[in-house]
């Protein structure tokens, strides 16, 4: 079975698929008890950030919102679309725009933190009480040896 994965954008100021992000990130929430952002919250950052969207069928399946500094607000994938490439996809996006990509992750988020280390990200530091209900945090920068843009730039196809 082919899959025809589509990229959109959604550049700052434009919330076109902000609700299919929202509810994406909700799916998320109930699923992996991780993104537990505030409505209000979660809709300024997406229309401050680009979104880079993957949607298959008129379903959206990922995301990644970032500013213009290569920081990554959210970043998104279906549980159910899970290991096909998304989230690296989404990366080297941001990679290719921006000089440094860099974000923050829950040290109780094993699977994120482990997608992040697989495609090369180092853990710069923690951060306690990072998050409005207490959660610590790992800052997070993607190295930036040439031999990471050759593995991430096989997603930009």
């Amino acid at each position: 079975m082919s899959v025809n994965v589509e990229k959109r954008v959604d550049p700052p100021g434009d919330a076109t698929h902000v609700e299919a992000a929202w509810a994406l990130k909700e799916e998320i929430r109930e699923a992996d008890g991780v993104l537990k952002q505030r409505r209000g919250f979660f809709t300024d950052a997406y229309r401050r950030a680009t979104c880079h969207l993957l949607v298959e069928d008129d379903e959206l399946v990922a995301f990644a919102a970032t500013r213009r500094d290569g920081y990554v607000l959210f970043l998104a994938v279906a549980p159910d679309a899970r290991g096909r490439g998304h989230g690296e996809r989404l990366v080297a996006e941001v990679a290719e725009d921006s000089r440094s990509v860099s974000c923050h992750a829950r040290t109780t988020n094993e699977e994120a933190l482990a997608f992040y280390e697989h495609i090369g990200f180092d853990v710069v530091r923690r951060i306690d009480g990072y998050y409005e209900d207490g959660g610590d945090a790992y800052y997070l920068k993607l190295g930036d040896d040439a031999s990471l843009t050759d593995r991430l730039s096989k997603f930009l196809r």
